[in-house]
């Protein structure tokens, strides 16, 4: 049996409580792992492939689930090469040809990211996507690429590169086409690209992920996203489908150097945000003065459950872990509602320091 816990980022999970029939085996298996969350998460992993081989599923859910964990396995050792370096994922379409203008555009927003120090993560196909590898360079470029009938591999750029990965399922590949990344372009494309930029909004504005700078580049004359942008007003936010607020998740812009600067910008103060219990504590590079915490409180105290958004130190879970101890953090009883407004208060932390 298993009860709840929470894990790094507050997200409730399934925590190992009750013994096993498989328990010795999974302490051999596990004996080089060092006890704490990472003893535990091994032994939870290796608890529920075993209770699904026991519950003797179909031969299909068998395959996916394999083939689901063995891909995640791939995608995470070929991530692990870059860890601590920050990315950038481009969505595009695979259709877009070298003389359209957004190719152009990707190229350009992914060479200046990388000159800036960021790696640039895209899905290693044709069009927008190795555009923005072009840009980037080869160094620079991560591809998780999804195997398809009708496209042939990696483009030319990524392609026989340690940082390419295939993958089969379109889930797992856009799991690591998000988890990984730090920000998104997002150009024009087909029901792919809409896919996954939808889902990744659906992420930022449910809280199961975290707050990232989104951008919806279009080129000058060519508004795709300015239409999108026009549908979500008039029919999401006028049925109240979706919150107003909602809207701020994303920039729409026609310019490259607006794009890099909104991405690279919203970590100029803002850091990290983590759950401890009911707390949120978005952890700063510079602490709020008592005046910007007044105003901090005016804007935003009503996304607080009770009470108001202060100064703290660091909590318990954090100091144990040693996670990001030197930064400053304000924290606060977040009602788990309105992260479009959310975004909007890290913003204005963002607005404390100069550009």
């Amino acid at each position: 049996m298993t009860q709840k816990t929470r894990n790094l980022f507050g997200r409730r999970v399934a925590a190992v409580t009750t013994p096993h029939p498989a328990d010795e085996m999974f302490a051999e298996l596990l004996a080089g792992v060092p006890a704490g969350a990472d003893r535990r998460h091994s032994q939870q992993l290796l608890r529920a492939a075993v209770d699904l081989v026991s519950q003797r599923p179909a031969t299909l859910d068998l395959k996916i689930a394999a083939a689901a964990l063995e891909e995640m396995g791939d995608a995470f050792a070929m991530f692990a090469g870059s860890v601590g370096i920050p990315k950038v994922t481009i969505f595009g379409s695979a259709r877009t040809t070298s003389n359209d203008p957004l190719y152009a555009a990707a190229r350009d927003v992914a060479q200046h990211l990388a000159e800036q120090g960021w790696m640039v993560i895209t899905g290693a196909g044709p069009g927008i996507m190795q555009a923005g590898m072009e840009g980037a360079g080869r160094e620079r470029s991560i591809g998780v690429s999804i195997r398809l009938p009708f496209e042939q591999g990696a483009n030319h750029v990524i392609a026989g590169d340690a940082k390419y990965v295939s993958m089969r399922y379109f889930f797992t590949r856009k799991l690591m086409l998000v988890k990984e990344s730090m920000g998104f372009i997002c150009l024009p494309g087909g029901f792919g690209t809409l896919d996954e930029t939808f889902e990744l909004i659906t992420l930022t504005q449910t809280g199961k992920g975290v707050p990232v700078p989104i951008v919806f580049l279009d080129t000058p004359g060519d508004p795709y996203w300015e239409t999108v942008d026009e549908f979500i007003r008039e029919q999401l936010v006028a049925r109240g489908l979706v919150a107003a607020a909602d809207t701020n998740l994303y920039l729409i812009t026609d310019s490259c150097e607006q794009a890099v600067q909104e991405v690279i910008g919203f970590y100029r103060n803002y850091d990290s945000l983590r759950h401890v219990g009911d707390h949120l504590v978005i952890r700063l590079r510079v602490a709020p003065t008592p005046e910007q915490l007044a105003l901090l409180n005016e804007r935003f105290s009503h996304l607080c459950k009770e009470g108001s958004i202060h100064l703290a130190e660091p909590f318990e879970p954090e100091r144990r872990e040693n996670d990001r101890l030197h930064l400053a953090r304000i924290s606060f009883e977040f009602g788990k509602h309105g992260y479009g407004e959310l975004r909007g208060l890290i913003d204005l932390c963002n607005s404390f320091v100069d550009a």
